[in-house]
C-alpha cells in the first residue's frame, strides 16, 4: 500500500476515534499532526520525542480532549477508553499510552 493511501486510511480513523470521542460526552481538540524531520531532531535531542516520528509521515497525531466542563484531561489513563478504541479499528494502530514512554494524547498508525 502506498503511503498516500495509509495516510488516507489514517485519516478515516482518526474521524471515527474523533466521533467516538464526542459521542462519549468529552470534546476534543487537535494537536500536531505533522512534524518536520528538522523539528523531530530538535525535539528527540530535548527528549521529547524522536527522530523517527510517525508524524513525519502523516501517521501520528496527537488529540487534547476534555470533560463536559471543559477541563482538558491531564492523566494518559483518561484516554484509555480512547486508546482501547482506537486499537480495535486496526491492527496497525498503536496508543501512546502503552509506549514505554508514555504519550497518552498520541495516536498513530505503524507504516506497511
Amino acid at each position: 500500500m502506498k503511503l498516500q493511501q495509509q495516510q488516507s486510511a489514517f485519516a478515516q480513523d482518526v474521524a471515527k476515534l474523533i466521533n467516538h470521542i464526542f459521542d462519549q460526552g468529552y470534546s476534543v481538540t487537535l494537536g500536531e499532526a505533522f512534524r518536520t524531520a528538522e523539528q523531530a531532531d530538535i525535539y528527540a535531542k530535548e527528549g521529547k520525542g524522536i527522530k523517527d516520528s510517525f508524524h513525519c509521515k502523516r501517521l501520528a497525531i496527537d488529540l487534547f480532549v476534555f470533560d463536559d466542563q471543559g477541563n482538558y484531561l491531564h492523566n494518559a489513563m483518561d484516554y484509555k477508553e480512547f486508546g482501547i478504541f482506537w486499537e480495535s479499528l486496526n491492527e496497525k494502530n498503536r496508543w501512546g499510552g502503552n509506549f514505554p514512554r508514555v504519550d497518552g494524547v498520541h495516536f498513530e498508525r505503524r507504516e506497511e
